[in-house]
């Protein structure tokens, strides 16, 4: 099985993403783990990524495209994958159709979570307490899902004309998000 998880900030997906990622016996793999791996490793691209992360800039699509490559080729991912914040544009996209291309297999599917944005503000907040996230202010969640529906909702057009779109409620209880996106799972048609 090899599938995106896409949702806006605060939707569940890290969360979703270590249950479903299980149950397939597949790597949940996050962009911002890939990150912090390789700045840890400091592996060359680490330290390239992490002069934009220190600066508070995107790295660029280059950069995470390799970082993305290099871990989808690790031998755990070779059954299938849960990619979570990868891709998150449209020459993202086209990168990895190509990286999936080359391997011969396809993407299976692309669980997009919704969730109302001020459930979603609520929750942010609410973990930026916990966590204590000085700087993630309201205004700054905001601004966040703006971006989101800025530069990430146009993949969502791209993968439901391809038909591999399963949208899931992620409002609730965690269990239940759980549940509706293996029903959505099992009611895709096999190939």
């Amino acid at each position: 099985m090899r599938m995106i998880f896409m949702g806006p900030p605060g939707a569940g997906k890290g969360t979703q993403a270590k249950f479903v990622a299980e149950h397939f016996g597949i790597p949940a793999i996050s962009t911002g783990d890939i990150f912090r791996a390789n700045v840890s490793q400091g592996t060359p691209l680490g330290v390239e990524a992490k002069r934009y992360m220190d600066a508070g800039d995107y790295v660029p699509d280059e950069v995470t495209n390799l970082m993305v490559r290099n871990r989808i080729d690790e031998d755990d991912a070779t059954p299938g994958f849960l990619l979570d914040g990868y891709p998150r544009t449209l020459a993202q996209v086209e990168e990895l159709d190509g990286m999936i291309a080359f391997t011969g297999h396809s993407l299976d599917a692309v669980v997009v979570l919704t969730v109302d944005e001020d459930e979603l503000v609520a929750r942010l907040v609410q973990r930026a307490q916990v966590e204590g996230r000085a700087d993630d202010t309201e205004d700054v969640i905001r601004r966040r899902q703006e971006v989101y529906a800025e530069q990430t909702e146009p993949l969502i057009g791209v993968y439901r004309d391809r038909g591999l779109l399963v949208e899931v409620d992620g409002m609730g209880e965690v269990a239940d998000v759980t549940k509706r996106i293996f029903d959505a799972l099992d009611d895709l048609p096999q190939s």
